[in-house]
């Protein structure tokens, strides 16, 4: 039996019409969508437990002001190059600005990489994060767009207390430049939040303990946080200032010299510095972090 001759081709009826579905959005805006959840989802977190994060954030910058200016000058264990009440008056003007300083630095990398270490680790919940419809590298930029938030609330939430938190005589000499302000601390939030992925996903969740006694607390100390970056031109070997220029490849000095130039009339790094060197670090850090994060997820 031989098949029919080939005709002219018959429109197709209307039960055998291709059925063309177009998406209601267009992946960037699903990509949005996904990011602002994961967002509100970790800042719901964060106020259900504010009272805990108030509480860690604050204990340490509480500490360093109360011991540093209001308790070494009571008990007459002065502080300061020039002594007396001057000389503890411009260590205070010094200090504040970098409680601030740490205080993001310290919630920045908390609020990442810690988190980052117990989801890798235990709670496994990054197997859950990843399973939302949206790239993996977006999973990881909700993290640091989160963290930066908590960080800014920590500089909010520190600020008035370190200034005012001081012995009897001791006074900060503060003046607030709001453009400053408003436009360095987002940008310190980020690339603190952005070190915190590279960190949190470099490191083992069994080695994070390593991570705060090899990076963080040389960060501290050597990112100008009870002085100023230009007075470390004194300490030189032989005409050489070896410190000053060994702190420019801490990233936290960069934060406490905008920081001195946000808040008080001091002396500090050129502005130019400061904003070129904290975007390249939030770029660096960033980059980083999101190909540590896809490996770590993917392997």
């Amino acid at each position: 039996m031989t098949a029919p001759p080939a005709g002219p081709s018959q429109p197709l009826s209307p039960t055998h019409r291709p059925v063309t579905v177009r998406p209601s959005r267009s992946v960037a805006a699903a990509g949005r969508t996904a990011l602002g959840a994961l967002v509100r989802r970790d800042l719901r977190v964060l106020w259900k437990n504010f009272g805990q994060f108030v509480a860690r954030t604050l204990v340490q910058p509480f500490l360093l002001v109360f011991v540093f200016l209001y308790v070494f000058p009571t008990i007459g264990q002065g502080i300061g190059g020039a002594g007396g009440s001057t000389g503890e008056s411009d260590f205070a003007t010094v200090l504040v600005p970098g409680v601030v300083a740490i205080s993001i630095m310290f919630q920045g990398i908390q609020s990442v990489a810690i988190q980052m270490s117990q989801e890798f680790g235990y709670t496994r919940e990054i197997e859950d994060r990843v399973q939302a419809p949206c790239p993996i590298w977006l999973v990881a930029v909700a993290r640091v767009l989160s963290g930066a938030v908590q960080a800014l609330i920590s500089a909010v939430i520190v600020f008035p207390i370190a200034a005012v938190v001081h012995a009897p005589g001791v006074h900060a000499h503060l003046t607030v430049h709001w453009w400053i302000v408003v436009t360095l601390i987002p940008l310190a939030c980020v690339a603190m939040t952005s070190l915190g992925l590279m960190l949190g996903t470099t490191f083992q969740p069994q080695n994070i303990g390593v991570m705060f006694g090899f990076v963080v607390l040389p960060l501290v100390f050597l990112g100008g946080t009870y002085y100023q970056w230009t007075k470390l031109s004194l300490v030189h070997l032989g005409g050489f200032h070896w410190l000053q220029i060994l702190v420019l490849v801490n990233p936290l000095i960069y934060i406490t010299e905008g920081m001195r130039a946000a808040f008080t009339e001091s002396t500090h790094m050129s502005l130019f510095a400061v904003y070129p060197v904290l975007i390249a670090a939030c770029a660096v850090f960033l980059t980083l972090g999101l190909r540590n994060f896809r490996h770590r997820v993917l392997s």
